[in-house]
């Protein structure tokens, strides 16, 4: 799995192959079958062992909303962007491999996990606001989790596909939560 991770962080996901990780790790070209079916699912574990960091993540972000459940929100959003900068290979592999995660029952239940600590911060965040004012909570843990990814697959990224921004990505994430959450309030 390291080997593979490896590849993806070198060549992106088409260039993680079986026979390539094997040479990497120093085995024979068939040894990864005695642990995986196929590229696939080697693919999958290394995707499915990156959402389980990335949760890891998360949660020491969202700090179970403490000090306030608004501050642990910003924090939340600059895990999410930090994690995509540190780990890109995890990062790329948990998104761009192209996999169903519904065929891989492990990077299914890893991928909800991480998703699960967006949804416990949009429901305690969106419990602090006034009841004339709550949108929904799957709604705000939806397009948080879009604002996050958006932000750190175009500019948070620490490869040659980072585009230009004249600002830090942390603060356009911030930015954008602020005017989200702005206009939430005002619809009420």
């Amino acid at each position: 799995m390291k080997a593979a991770l490896e590849l993806i962080a070198e060549k992106g996901t088409a260039g993680a192959t079986f026979a390539e990780a094997a040479r990497r790790a120093g085995v024979s070209p068939a040894a990864p079958y005695r642990h995986f079916r196929d590229r696939d699912e080697l693919l999958a574990a290394v995707a499915a062992d990156g959402f389980e960091r990335f949760t890891k993540a998360l949660e020491a972000g969202w700090n179970e909303g403490r000090p306030t459940p608004s501050e642990a929100f910003e924090r939340l959003g600059r895990a999410y962007l930090a994690f995509a900068r540190e780990h890109p290979a995890d990062y790329v592999a948990m998104f761009e491999s192209g996999l169903r995660s519904e065929a891989f029952p492990a990077l299914d239940q890893a991928g909800q996990r991480a998703f699960g600590v967006l949804r416990e911060a949009a429901d305690t965040l969106v419990a602090s606001m006034p009841p004339t004012v709550r949108p929904p909570a799957l709604m705000v843990a939806l397009h948080t989790w879009a604002l996050a990814h958006g932000v750190a697959s175009l500019f948070g990224r620490a490869d040659g596909a980072r585009r230009k921004l004249p600002m830090a990505p942390d603060d356009l994430l911030e930015a954008a939560f602020l005017v989200y959450l702005k206009g939430l309030a005002a619809g009420g």
